[in-house]
């Protein structure tokens, strides 16, 4: 017989507010963040550690501003130099992966979680899951949301306050609600700030 869990990770509905495990396994997440939001800025190698244990996977630096909230942490993997402004929080009920040089402004959020458009069965607690992946060199602006299922190229940069509900290619500046391509950024992007 399938676990709530298997549901959950196989993207299957599944019942997200009564389940035990799912219930003790977010609970001790929530521990985790709260002692992790109550360290000082300055106790670097306490944050980084328990930065480490939260996460599923840490492939190099990785900076957390506090607050920082997900559900599991065990959903989420961050490449070589990845930084969250303060005010992060991450859903993590599929798979969350970000590539590498990925900086996230603050108050943004990647909400892997949806749930039933018909009353009964989200009255029931019932919900699915759906992975986000956000590519290498992506900057992701203030006030970002990202939905259920996206995927952002590599390159790409997402303007603040972006609703992102669809795929974004790789190397295009893309904003709006919901999220559009803007333009592709080009070399003379570079030129800018000379």
């Amino acid at each position: 017989m399938e676990t709530e869990k298997m549901k959950m990770k196989a993207g299957k509905l599944y019942d997200a507010n009564y389940d035990p495990e799912l219930l003790a396994e977010r609970a001790a997440c929530a521990d985790l963040t709260y002692e992790l939001n109550q360290l000082r800025p300055s106790k670097a190698e306490e944050r980084d550690a328990l930065v480490r244990r939260i996460l599923g996977k840490v492939n190099g630096s990785c900076t957390i501003v506090s607050p920082f909230f997900c559900d599991y942490g065990y959903n989420i993997e961050v490449g070589e130099n990845f930084f969250a402004n303060m005010n992060c929080v991450i859903l993590d009920e599929a798979a969350v992966k970000f590539g590498d040089n990925v900086f996230v402004a603050p108050n943004c959020g990647f909400y892997t979680a949806g749930h039933p458009l018909d009353s009964e069965r989200r009255n029931k607690g019932l919900e699915y899951a759906r992975p986000i992946t956000v590519g290498n060199d992506v900057w992701i602006g203030a006030g970002v949301s990202v939905l259920p299922g996206v995927t952002i190229g590599d390159g790409a940069v997402i303007g603040a306050g972006s609703v992102v509900n669809k795929d974004i290619p790789a190397g295009v500046l893309a904003a709006g609600n919901p999220c559009r391509v803007i333009r592709e950024i080009t070399e003379k992007d570079k030129e800018r700030y000379i």
